[in-house]
């Protein structure tokens, strides 16, 4: 059990019943978890993970300089997988998902989400994209732009909702991010576990736990989860940090003292 004394954060009735409207029209949710630094080696071992069943991936992130994207809710992101197509997606959160456009919610590439973390949630909506093989190195190396990457779908999602007069070839390169991601399933839990560690250039890390399970079982695959991570001596009171959020922030700043020197 967790000995840092600390009582985990909890949702107020009120926001209880409106995550509970939003798990109700959303596509899945996504149970996550932050380990705290000092933790991650134990976790692993008390978890049964081995990094070297776990897949390469590098992230890239796509904003303003300032930002001005995320803070408008909008995320860019392209991804390169080990082993598998690369994707891209176009985020925006928060939403709710009774407010997207009928023929833009039946889309089959479109994903409502809502990601729940001890004493947060959020409803996202991401639709996502497979780019042409090696475009997203051409479009890192500047020899391709990064409207490239994106479906015309994509690109009319990204100009509904991004910053007015912002386009996507506009925006400048954040990333890559290093991470390696695993899918595990623990016997004696049942429930498929996937841990994913991001390496920030400055050699910070985040490792995060989560599950998904459809909207039917949120609650009880909170409370099983929840059960079985505190047997494990796995810390859920730490102080929980957004991976894309870190990454955008980190780059900003890069690039801020980057012009100031």
């Amino acid at each position: 059990m967790p000995t840092t004394g600390r009582l985990p954060r909890r949702l107020s009735d009120e926001d209880l019943q409106k995550m509970l409207a939003l798990v109700n029209d959303a596509d899945s949710v996504e149970l996550k978890l932050t380990v705290p630094d000092v933790q991650q080696r134990s976790a692993v071992t008390a978890l049964g993970m081995d990094p070297l069943d776990g897949q390469i991936r590098q992230a890239y992130f796509f904003d303003t300089p300032d930002l001005a994207c995320n803070k408008q809710g909008v995320v860019v992101r392209a991804r390169r997988v080990q082993r598998r197509h690369d994707d891209s997606v176009i985020k925006l959160r928060p939403v709710v998902p009774g407010n997207l456009p009928a023929d833009l919610r039946s889309d089959k590439n479109m994903v409502v989400e809502v990601d729940a973390i001890p004493g947060g949630y959020v409803c996202s909506a991401s639709l996502k994209g497979v780019p042409d093989p090696d475009a997203i190195q051409a479009v890192a190396a500047g020899d391709l732009p990064i409207r490239k990457l994106f479906s015309k779908q994509q690109r009319a999602f990204y100009d509904a909702h991004a910053p007015e007069g912002v386009g996507l070839d506009d925006l400048t390169l954040l990333g890559p991010i290093n991470l390696i991601k695993l899918k595990f399933t623990p016997g004696e839990f049942g429930r498929r576990l996937v841990a994913e560690l991001w390496t920030y250039p400055d050699g910070s890390r985040i490792l995060e736990l989560s599950t998904k399970c459809p909207p039917s079982e949120t609650f009880q695959a909170a409370a099983e989860t929840r059960a079985f991570l505190s047997e494990r001596g796995v810390d859920l009171t730490g102080e929980q940090q957004t991976k894309t959020s870190t990454a955008l922030e980190f780059f900003s700043q890069h690039l801020k003292a980057t012009a100031d020197a």
